[in-house]
């Protein structure tokens, strides 16, 4: 046999669409070509994989090599090819048997001496192969275009996939495939001949148990640690219940950076199917997560626009992608780069970011909360009663100025932190902790999801005149407000969304002016 069929995954943004890797033996001088649009580390591989295969015990083929990476329009890139393109140099040399491999994939980068090393994406790759087979088993009918479950003769064999022993708790997260972990080149070798040698002493590797689901032990902060500003945790509490944007302006140390590191602790815990796709997309970014957790990202005022956003010749996940499912923390917002801030005004409407480049597009979700903090001028002191702030009226104009009038019209609820007498923070009294707060936000989000199936925040125009219905008393109180505040047609709908949420949080159907006058108190801008 001189050819050989290996089946693996590149990972493609968040995505990891399916590769074949085609080995094929011919007569002439030695050599090993890969071709199919293979990135540097993935060229490199040959090396690694020559070293490999010797040190494993096997023999290299002394003939020429070609090694397709189908299909060969999509771009291939890091190590994790390592594995399959070795499984099949030995199945197209005859040292192992190529009809076994049909029923699995590969992922694994390989060391010199044949062990094998962790790679990034496994979590992406066992969820696509997941979706690869409910797909299989979903055929649509030309007569009603309705998806029905039918039965192709005997049920399909359940896919296996192979990955190096650190993946293997990763990967097994998801359901309905088999993960099988190898810490060598040649413990898969050993798996692959026991199958067709079953007598044979070959150690066969063991299918790693699915990963018990893990609720995470809690955040290690707490809304209680938030002494007096009960205005700017109102409205937290608020901003968790749906999904709004927040802005919070006030003097140095007065707090702000101190409550938007607990929004997360009072949002409603994770399903199971976003938290294994925010821990998806930490999997290709190979950053760490603490599996549950909602995400907290928080960014300097140095950051790049395409660090944010995400990017580069072949698109990456960017911070706001990070964020997903989470909030995205930008603190001294003046600071950043104006053209940097501008393009979270996308993001924020649509819920997702699509990149584009000449050969490439790219689309990565966003489903994120905005929460930003920025002092009143540019030493901060500006109406806190101190007679500190020497700033100029134009300077703190040009200050304030370096925001845009369409990034601000976006954020729901803008809020402004004073700055609290020690007096007061040696006699407040411990405010309510974090579980305290998210009963009463997880209760508003089950009111939500069992009327509109999303989170007020979400709501399109039409599903606002859908399921936000105003009396009159409440229809001329926002007609009053829009004349004097000059409410956009944007900022008026954000008016609608957050008078919801709060009749949400006081498990009113109805939304009554106190509502209304609430939801107003918060536009300021």
């Amino acid at each position: 046999m001189s050819f050989a069929q290996v089946y693996t995954r590149s990972v493609v943004g968040l995505h990891a669409p399916k590769v074949i890797i085609e080995v094929h033996l011919s007569q002439g001088l030695p050599a090993l070509t890969i071709v199919g649009l293979p990135e540097a580390a993935v060229r490199e591989s040959k090396d690694r994989v020559r070293s490999a295969i010797l040190n494993s015990g096997f023999q290299f083929p002394n003939r020429r090599l070609t090694i397709n990476l189908a299909p060969a329009d999509l771009p291939k890139d890091g190590a994790r090819l390592d594995l399959p393109i070795a499984i099949g140099i030995l199945a197209a040399s005859d040292q192992l048997d190529p009809e076994v491999l049909s029923g699995f994939e590969f992922i694994g980068e390989l060391a010199l001496n044949g062990n094998l090393r962790q790679v990034t994406g496994s979590l992406a790759v066992a969820r696509a192969i997941k979706a690869e087979v409910l797909a299989s088993k979903v055929l649509q009918t030309a007569d009603n275009d309705e998806l029905e479950l039918t039965e192709q003769g005997q049920e399909p064999q359940t896919p296996q996939l192979i990955v190096p022993i650190d993946n293997g708790a990763e990967a097994s997260r998801v359901e309905g495939v088999e993960i099988l972990a190898a810490d060598s080149l040649k413990a898969v070798c050993d798996h692959l001949q026991s199958l067709t040698n079953p007598n044979a002493t070959y150690e066969r590797l063991e299918i790693v148990p699915p990963a018990a689901i893990e609720k995470h032990t809690g955040y290690k902060v707490d809304l209680a640690d938030v002494k007096g500003q009960h205005h700017a945790r109102r409205a937290l509490e608020i901003a968790a219940a749906g999904g709004h944007s927040l802005l919070f302006t006030g003097p140095p140390g007065s707090g702000k950076t101190l409550m938007a590191s607990r929004l997360p602790t009072i949002l409603p815990d994770l399903s199971a199917e976003d938290a294994l796709e925010v821990a998806s997309t930490y999997s290709v970014a190979d950053s760490d997560y603490d599996y549950g957790t909602r995400p907290f990202r928080q960014v300097h005022h140095t950051i790049s626009a395409v660090a944010l956003v995400g990017g580069g010749s072949r698109p990456k996940p960017g911070e706001i992608t990070l964020a997903n499912k989470g909030v995205l923390f930008l603190d001294e917002l003046p600071e950043f780069d104006r053209t940097v801030l501008e393009v979270l005004r996308q993001p924020l409407e649509a819920k997702q970011i699509t990149i584009s480049r000449a050969n490439s597009q790219m689309t990565f979700p966003a489903n994120f909360q905005l929460v930003a903090a920025m002092n009143p001028c540019p030493c901060g002191y500006d109406g806190d009663g101190s007679a500190r702030c020497r700033c100029r009226p134009e300077q703190i104009k040009r200050y304030q100025d370096k925001l845009s009038g369409p990034l601000l019209d976006r954020i729901d609820l803008h809020i402004t932190v004073p700055a609290l007498p020690i007096a007061d923070l040696q006699n407040a009294q411990a405010g309510e902790t974090s579980e305290q707060v998210r009963i009463r936000v997880a209760a508003a989000h089950k009111h939500q999801l069992k009327r509109q199936k999303k989170v007020n925040n979400e709501l399109s125009p039409s599903e606002i005149d859908k399921y936000i219905q105003l009396g009159a008393g409440e229809q001329q109180l926002l007609q009053l407000a829009q004349q004097r505040l000059n409410l956009s047609a944007r900022g008026y709908h954000r008016v609608l969304r957050v008078a919801r949420t709060i009749a949400d949080l006081a498990d009113s159907t109805d939304i009554t002016s106190a509502h209304v006058s609430e939801a107003l108190s918060y536009r300021s801008k």
